[in-house]
């Protein structure tokens, strides 16, 4: 159902010709965003003509699901203003900013956090399907180089009265921020696990709304404060990484634009690097290469003589991935010996950072092994495979099924079949452990590549054991 029409709505019609979206495009659009979110929509060409030539406004998240659909097409956020309906139900840009200032960065930050659990914004009605827009890589253009310009804060000492504090403590301590960082290594070991699960159930974002943001509002010194910002930082990105991991991008998005602000105010520039890489395997993972070359590059640049080898090892892998997303062999190429040289200069006792204890070796070669399949080159694919895949782990679940999975592809474009089928079967197996939509993504690749030997018994086989995994609710 649409609103009383107010006379034809020229804005949307002009961005529809210029998008080149036709009336019966944009309700496809819309219903797919809309499903994809859990909304059942039947809108049809006549509905966006009622839109366009009588100005009828639709109810409920329509609006935001019509300015993501046509910000897809072209490629950058379409607020609400630009076609036409700034006077729908208001969805706040939530999480998107990247203010300069310490004390906007917080309120950017804690507002984020107080969407509550079920995607509703604490004490109103607003949900995580209204919210403006979805995934946008322009949107990480402002937050990375304004990171790059100015890395650090001069002072984020924070005081507050007693009047204002509203529930939050009046004097933040260490041992406040040590819990926070207790819980990120906690959610940390979880996720490598048994994958990001429902994101907006973990207790994540519960920590960051309950435990983190009456910290944030309270008072601090500066050195407290900077602890705080980076404790606070390392649990926004897992929240971001969760969503990730689970199909929600534009979630992802936003906390990892948070994390990356809180990262500058804690003045931890290898922290910020981290966040920017995990930007960059978002990009990249989107199909978005070149703008993941930036991100990994924005990583490294701020962090040489800074990070520790093996930091700026795995800064440079990120920065492979994205070139050979992009198609470029050579720069892959090169980035990779560089990732393996920083690897191999790192030393026991080096003095990394603690949410870099997954990065070893094994990584390095799993990583290696997808750079080579996105550049089809099947040979080197299995060799880095095999290395990734010779200590499995049950620390590291989700990553041996993604391995398995790169491994069938492999021995598929390799002419081995049975092979192929073999570690499908297996990757199907610890897929049904874990909650990753990203895994199962994995596997329905696999099954397509597998699509022109539909009718041999060892595929018809692993179809068979992966259709729990497909039919499972997202």
């Amino acid at each position: 159902m649409s609103r009383e029409q107010r006379g034809p709505n020229e804005k949307l019609g002009a961005v529809l010709a210029l998008a080149g979206i036709s009336n019966a495009g944009l309700a496809r659009r819309v219903n797919d965003l809309g499903a994809q979110r859990g909304l059942t929509l039947r809108y049809d060409k006549t509905s966006v003509a009622r839109w366009v030539s009588k100005g009828m406004v639709p109810q409920g998240a329509a609006p935001h699901l019509i300015a993501a659909a046509i910000g897809q097409k072209l490629g950058r956020p379409v607020p609400l203003h630009e076609i036409g309906l700034a006077d729908a139900d208001p969805a706040p840009e939530v999480g998107l900013a990247f203010p300069r200032d310490v004390g906007q960065a917080v309120k950017s930050a804690t507002e984020l956090y107080r969407l509550d659990l079920a995607g509703r914004r604490a004490g109103s009605g607003g949900i995580w399907q209204s919210l403006a827009g979805s995934f946008a890589v322009s949107a990480y253009a402002t937050p990375a180089s304004r990171w790059l310009i100015t890395p650090a804060d001069s002072s984020v000492a924070r005081e507050v009265s007693p009047a204002e504090a509203s529930g939050a403590p009046l004097k933040v301590g260490h041992s406040d921020v040590q819990k926070l960082r207790e819980a990120a290594e906690d959610a940390r070991r979880w996720d490598s696990k048994y994958g990001g699960g429902d994101w907006r159930s973990s207790m994540v974002p519960e920590c960051l709304r309950v435990e983190a943001a009456p910290l944030l509002l309270g008072s601090y010194s500066d050195e407290v404060g900077r602890a705080l910002f980076g404790a606070s930082a390392e649990l926004t990105r897992l929240a971001g990484w969760m969503a990730f991991d689970t199909g929600q991008q534009e979630a992802a998005q936003r906390y990892y634009i948070q994390a990356l602000r809180l990262a500058r105010a804690a003045a931890d520039v290898p922290l910020g690097g981290y966040v920017l890489a995990s930007m960059s395997l978002q990009a990249t993972y989107r199909g978005f290469g070149d703008e993941g070359v930036d991100l990994a590059q924005a990583a490294l640049e701020r962090n040489r003589g800074l990070a520790t080898a093996r930091t700026m090892s795995f800064f440079r892998l990120v920065e492979a991935r994205a070139h050979a997303r992009a198609g470029d062999a050579q720069a892959a190429g090169a980035a990779l010996k560089a990732a393996e040289g920083w690897l191999e200069r790192s030393r026991e006792g080096d003095p990394d950072p603690s949410w870099l204890g997954f990065y070893s070796y094994d990584r390095f070669a799993a990583d290696a092994a997808e750079c080579y399949r996105d550049l089809k080159a099947p040979r080197q694919v299995r060799r880095f495979t095999e290395q990734a895949l010779s200590k499995p782990t049950e620390e590291f679940v989700r990553s041996h099924g993604l391995r398995l999975v790169v491994s069938a592809v492999a021995e598929l474009e390799s002419g081995n079949l049975d092979a192929a089928c073999e570690q499908g079967v297996r990757a199907v197996e610890v897929a049904g452990r874990i909650s990753s939509a990203r895994t199962t993504e994995y596997v329905k690749d696999l099954l397509h590549r597998l699509e022109p030997y539909g009718d041999e018994p060892r595929v018809v086989e692993l179809r068979e054991r992966a259709r729990p995994l497909l039919m499972a609710p997202a």
